[in-house]
């Protein structure tokens, strides 16, 4: 249910003056929260709260608190060490840039136009590899070109025009110097080139960050990146998969805020003996040094998105 900042805000004095109730519960964790960030952070913060079982108090006015940006999955959130997002494109580029993975081979970047600045600090690390710019007008033309299937396709009509002894079975072979491709693009994009790579690069594994479905409304709609490689939790995966939501990042941006209100309640409370994981990562919370997520790769495939429903 979604509440006004007012109505919110109206909810939060009410439930503070409770704490002063003689008969509450005093084994509830509590929570002192000073933070500044913008009306929508707010609002996912204060229903974060009244869902929570914490006694809490919150200012958004103190001056010297901790900033929370807007952008919530491009912001080093507070005992974090990286971003969301950084995090996600640290692990990728370990991975899809190591010769023991691909074997040796190229990784193919494909970028659309809002990533040029990660694929500008790409190709000045790692100038050998390949990368090509896909636009929406000409992008079946451009997949095609980049992966040798027309040639495939003239070699095929001229072995078709010697052989006059029936029809020639034939499947495009591309060429076989890639290894990886790494796609940087948006949901509309993505859902429109992946399958198209899919069709024609059998046997290459595809890797892209959760940018690829932020805009999404819905986990099943996944299935266009099918055997797409991602750096995310399964337990993030399953909690988004039950959501109701307008957006996937929109989930997301929820489930931040709430990892960084856990990790200040263990704090405050001195709760780092149960050992709790953030739903965003792989790492528990310690009492000293910030958290690395040490994310994994999950596979998206048909049959673990259903499963998640």
């Amino acid at each position: 249910m979604k509440f006004s900042l007012t109505l919110i805000l109206s909810s939060l004095v009410l439930f503070s003056s409770c704490s002063s109730i003689p008969n509450q519960d005093n084994a509830k964790p509590k929570l002192q929260l000073n933070i500044q960030t913008s009306n929508k952070n707010k609002e996912i913060i204060i229903e974060a709260l009244l869902k929570d079982n914490v006694t809490f108090s919150v200012n958004f006015n103190d001056e010297d608190s901790y900033i929370l940006k807007d952008d919530v999955l491009n912001s080093n959130l507070k005992y974090f060490c990286n971003s969301f997002l950084d995090d996600q494109r640290k692990i990728l580029e370990k991975r899809i840039f190591n010769s023991t993975i691909n074997k040796g081979k190229k990784v193919l970047v494909i970028y659309s136009n809002s990533f040029k600045g990660i694929y500008s600090n790409l190709v000045e690390k790692y100038p050998e590899h390949e990368y090509l710019f896909v636009d929406d007008v000409n992008y079946e033309l451009q997949i095609k070109e980049v992966l040798n299937v027309d040639s495939s396709f003239d070699k095929y009509l001229q072995i078709s025009r010697l052989y006059e002894g029936g029809e020639i079975l034939h499947s495009p072979r591309i060429r076989n110097d890639i290894g990886i491709i790494y796609f940087l693009t948006n949901y509309e994009f993505g859902k429109t080139i992946v399958p198209i790579f899919r069709s024609y690069a059998l046997g290459i594994d595809f890797y892209a960050s959760t940018e690829i479905f932020h805009e999404a409304n819905d986990i099943k709609k996944l299935v266009d990146f099918e055997n797409t490689y991602i750096p995310v939790t399964t337990e993030l995966i399953s909690d988004i998969s039950i959501k109701e939501t307008s957006s996937i990042k929109e989930e997301i941006e929820n489930i931040l805020i709430k990892d960084l209100i856990d990790i200040e309640k263990i704090y405050q409370n001195n709760q780092f003996r149960e050992k709790i994981i953030p739903t965003s990562g792989n790492s528990r919370v310690q009492r000293s040094g910030c958290i690395n997520r040490d994310l994994t790769f999950w596979e998206v495939t048909t049959l673990n998105i259903i499963d998640q429903t």
